[in-house]
């Protein structure tokens, strides 16, 4: 085949990955969203909790489709993993009811529901007015495992230890309430 030829197949084969890319995208990102909604809308601990876990699932496979395969590990690790075995035992040591408690509910739903839209929209303008159509530099990108953990541990290494040490606050805490009762 000619050199034309053989650049016009590689770019089609490119613009075919990139289309079957955003098709998981979104369908990865409608299933978060709806998860989503479905887990502050529910009037059941244990099922919020799971739709929690499709969430947090939803995101380590749209770190999988953006080729972050480290990124979709520790989230599967850390989220998947730690958090919600913490939350489980949170529900399972407060002794929250199981069924459905219609006291979760309340009348300020739809302030809150604005407030949120109204947040997102703030945000996002902020973000765009920023950073705008900006990329990273290919020379800052992390290449390697090495130097994902090497900017996790050297440049974010407060943030990290702060994280664990709310995690292990809030498990202590939860043991304190379920030891009162």
């Amino acid at each position: 085949m000619n050199t034309l030829a053989v650049i016009a197949q590689e770019s089609s084969l490119s613009d075919q990955g990139a289309w079957i890319a955003n098709v998981f995208f979104y369908a990865i990102a409608a299933v978060a969203i709806i998860a989503a909604l479905k887990m502050v809308t529910t009037q059941n601990v244990v099922h919020a909790a799971l739709y929690l876990l499709v969430v947090l699932t939803a995101v380590a496979a749209t770190y999988i489709v953006l080729g972050a395969e480290f990124a979709a590990v520790t989230q599967a690790l850390v989220y998947l993993g730690a958090i919600m075995v913490l939350l489980l035992f949170g529900v399972m040591l407060t002794r929250a009811r199981i069924g459905t408690d219609t006291d979760l509910d309340h009348d300020q739903k739809w302030m809150g529901a604005l407030v949120a839209v109204v947040t997102g929209a703030v945000m996002g303008y902020s973000l765009w007015e920023a950073f705008g159509d900006m990329k990273l530099p290919a020379d800052q990108v992390p290449q390697t495992t090495q130097q994902v953990s090497d900017s996790i541990f050297s440049t974010y290494i407060v943030p990290f230890e702060a994280l664990s040490v709310l995690l292990l606050a809030a498990l202590i805490g939860a043991v304190v309430v379920a030891r009162r009762d």
